[in-house]
């Protein structure tokens, strides 16, 4: 029964982030006037398909994995258009049209964050205070005689001129991720169980480095109290927004997000991020239903985090990636030629080769986990 629960939780969140994804290449081609031939949620053989009346089909497929929209293009060899139908093919429109379509599914992944987030906070979600447990020895908070109870009102990074409110210790969790991705020191305002508040700061050269197996937080020494106080009474609030505010908050903490998530990207490539943490269909599946045992909140927060993913993934300027696309575009711009058909499918073939060996490695890495965990 889990098995099936975990499968169709993993079905659901795939069908919202690839259709969302693929809505927003398609919004983005109608409205630059170029023809959508088809809008496939998945791949290999369609097993429901439907034709709109611009002759648009919309197909579900049989492998959940993915999706694509395909435009009319004259770079398809497979495609013969008309005269007539020249001026609604992708390759005939200016360059901007052109990207636009292309980045059109990255930005659709990041809306549809802020909306998920922005729906959570104005339907109200359980916080818990950024009120920290007593430091361990010799790390930085008890190096600076932070102590039990210490609440952390207010933050600022180098640069900053005013601090700014820290709302609960989730907000406070992506903040410091933040500033130890980016090697960067922080300070914190403090108000101590007595009610005294002082301020004390972070240096960013002491600060611990992102390593596999090891906690960040609990190398700062600052962790929050578990849900009850020393009474046994829950510390647990709501956090619960406006409509205006919550799309604010939602935007800023999607931004922090996609910083940290950008950072540790590029820490795959420079070796400063193991490779282990990579991920694949596996764990999206169990993550997708362990975060639904724990209420709406919890799986409506994990379809936004991968979200952002897959939105920061198709923007690694890889051939079959919306960012390899980018790529080309850019070195239209500059040069002011297109990259030659032949020479893009070359790329193609590598981009492909390159992606089924990352996508096998994240496999290889969940089944690890699966059985080293069982």
């Amino acid at each position: 029964m889990e098995a099936i629960s975990t499968l169709l939780y993993f079905l659901i969140t795939i069908g919202i982030l690839v259709s969302f994804h693929e809505f927003g290449h398609y919004s983005a081609a109608r409205m630059c006037g170029v023809k959508v031939l088809r809008f496939a949620v998945g791949f290999g053989k369609p097993l429901l398909t439907l034709k709109s009346k611009s002759g648009t089909e919309w197909v579900i497929a049989a492998i959940p994995l993915g999706g694509y929209v395909k435009l009319l293009d004259g770079r398809d060899s497979e495609q013969r258009i008309s005269a007539e139908e020249q001026a609604f093919a992708f390759d005939t429109q200016p360059l901007w049209q052109r990207s636009f379509i292309v980045a059109a599914g990255p930005l659709a992944n990041f809306l549809l964050a802020i909306i998920l987030l922005a729906f959570i906070y104005i339907n109200g979600v359980p916080q818990l205070p950024a009120q920290i447990q007593a430091p361990a020895e010799q790390t930085m908070a008890a190096q600076l005689d932070m102590e039990k109870g210490d609440e952390i009102l207010a933050w600022k990074t180098a640069g900053d001129d005013e601090f700014i409110p820290i709302v609960s210790w989730n907000d406070l969790r992506w903040r410091l991720l933040d500033a130890i991705t980016a090697e960067r020191g922080f300070s914190l305002e403090l108000e101590a169980e007595s009610g005294k508040r002082h301020i004390v700061e972070f240096k960013a050269d002491a600060l611990p480095r992102l390593s596999p197996g090891t906690d960040p937080f609990a190398r700062l020494g600052i962790l929050p109290i578990p849900g009850k106080d020393a009474d046994g009474e829950s510390t647990w609030f709501e956090l619960q927004l406006g409509p205006i505010d919550s799309l604010v908050y939602a935007s800023e903490r999607v931004w922090l997000i996609t910083k940290v998530s950008t950072r540790m990207m590029i820490g795959l490539i420079t070796g400063e991020t193991s490779l282990k943490q990579l991920s694949g269909p596996i764990s999206i599946a169990d993550m997708a239903g362990k975060s639904a045992q724990f209420g709406w909140q919890s799986f409506v927060s994990f379809l936004a985090l991968l979200s952002i993913s897959i939105g920061l993934l198709n923007l690694i300027p890889l051939p079959m990636l919306d960012g390899g696309q980018l790529l080309y575009d850019a070195w239209e711009l500059v040069s002011g030629k297109r990259l030659s058909t032949q020479l893009q499918a070359v790329f193609q073939r590598f981009g492909f080769i390159l992606i089924i060996a990352l996508t096998l490695f994240a496999v290889f890495n969940d089944l690890q986990r699966l059985f080293l965990s069982s």
